[in-house]
């Protein structure tokens, strides 16, 4: 299963050669012959634990949110291994062909940690404890020189406590441990020791407590200097649980340890969904029933429309990234066509007369007479991205109650002995999936 995000799956390597292309058309700057084109991550899940559908749809929105969205890129999930994973490929070079990704010290953590947000978000499993390969995170820090940011956070805050009188005297400080500094009018830039470039001592590059006005601020005893900590969402812990089912859990070879701990567990669970009843007035079971089946078809109608919203958008950025890669190649085409189609022609622009091709052969599986304009498709885009963006937070709390609801409910169906709990756990655990 292939999905792709600005580009074409089947064309990508001369889309993103294109690229390349318009990037040093539109910048001046050279590129080698060894430049990276694009590049790749893996994302793996547990043999059994997700279909090739959802686990494309989770490479996707990984991708989505590492490139922020700046880069085209593709997801090839493959399913020919015991477990099922992801391959996700990105253009070095962003949409608006003004820059570069560049690789980074700890990208490989940051993508990890990306992707178990997400997993975590859609209810799947993590991996606890990755292997280490040897040493701690700590350990390695310990052993790992810092970057150069890292480096210059270190000697500011190490500098600050020596109490310096203004900015110019924490400027000497700086420079006494080896940092060179440099003024360019009100900007700053300073380099570490044995480094090369210049970082710039502003809240984009450092961090908001390395801003020159925070910065002045501490100086001048208005403030404390608080370096930036970098916090980890974690997802709340549902209010209510799903009672354990002591017996087949004894079934499974459970201990006597374990029972005391679900029976102690399952008490618990029973008050906090009494609770939950008592708040939310539904101690009658069809008020109950009632609410659940209101927030499951609340919950798919938000999820169907948030569906269609982005389906349309992804027509859209589909058919204007065609447009303008039609529009970009025309000419070339054209003397290509003048040249009569010629091999040696065709070989030296062979990226763009793929590009118009593809664009051509776009267009007519759409049956489009007359090509709609940039513009409009823009503000069709924008007004679709203001509705999903309106609808996700309402989204959110409806999936949230109806988890809820349908906890609830599944484990008053326990205690009543009825035969809807398995149904309704199902029902948690395929949301959850998704």
């Amino acid at each position: 299963m292939i999905t792709s995000f600005q580009c074409d799956s089947r064309i990508a390597d001369a889309e993103f050669l294109f690229s390349k292309k318009l990037y040093a058309d539109k910048t001046g700057r050279k590129q080698r012959a060894d430049d990276v084109i694009a590049y790749q991550i893996r994302q793996s899940f547990p043999p059994g634990e997700i279909t090739p559908e959802e686990a494309n749809r989770l490479g996707y929105e990984l991708a989505k949110r590492f490139t922020k969205g700046n880069h085209a890129f593709i997801v090839c999930t493959h399913i020919d291994k015991a477990h099922i994973h992801n391959h996700i490929i990105w253009d070095s070079v962003s949409l608006d062909h003004s820059r570069k990704f560049r690789d980074f010290l700890g990208s490989a953590r940051a993508v990890r940690r990306l992707s178990d947000t997400i997993c975590i978000e859609n209810g799947y499993s993590i991996v606890e404890n990755p292997k280490s390969r040897g040493k701690s995170y700590n350990q390695w820090l310990g052993s790992k020189p810092p970057c150069h940011r890292d480096q210059l956070r270190r000697i500011i805050d190490e500098a600050l406590k020596q109490k310096p009188s203004d900015l110019d005297a924490l400027l000497k400080l700086l420079q006494e441990e080896g940092v060179i500094v440099k003024r360019r009018g009100k900007s700053i830039s300073l380099q570490a020791p044995g480094r090369n470039g210049f970082v710039r001592l502003n809240a984009h590059s450092l961090g908001t407590a390395y801003d020159l006005a925070e910065l002045t601020a501490v100086l001048n005893g208005e403030k404390q200097h608080t370096p930036d900590a970098k916090n980890i969402h974690q997802p709340d812990p549902p209010k209510v649980s799903l009672l354990v089912d002591v017996q087949e859990k004894l079934q499974a070879g459970k201990g006597a340890g374990y029972v005391r701990w679900a029976n102690a567990f399952n008490l618990k669970q029973m008050a906090q969904t009494m609770n939950y009843l008592t708040e939310h007035s539904l101690l009658d079971y069809a008020d109950l029933s009632r609410e659940t089946e209101k927030a499951v078809t609340d919950y798919k109608a938000l999820s169907e429309k948030i569906k269609t919203a982005q389906e349309r958008m992804t027509e859209i950025s589909e058919l204007r990234k065609h447009i303008i890669n039609y529009s970009q190649t025309r000419n070339i085409y054209t003397a290509y066509r003048r040249a009569g189609y010629s091999k040696a022609f065709k070989a030296a622009h062979e990226s763009e007369i793929l590009l118009h091709q593809a664009a051509k052969k776009y267009f007519d599986s759409l049956g489009l007479e007359k090509l709609p304009t940039v513009k409009s498709l823009h503000e069709e885009f924008s007004v679709l991205l203001a509705e999903k963006r309106a609808a996700y937070a309402d989204y959110r709390a409806s999936r949230d109650r109806m988890k809820e609801l349908l906890t609830v409910k599944a484990n008053v169906d326990r205690l009543l002995g009825k035969n809807e709990p398995a149904k309704a756990t199902e029902t948690v655990r395929r949301d959850e999936e998704r």
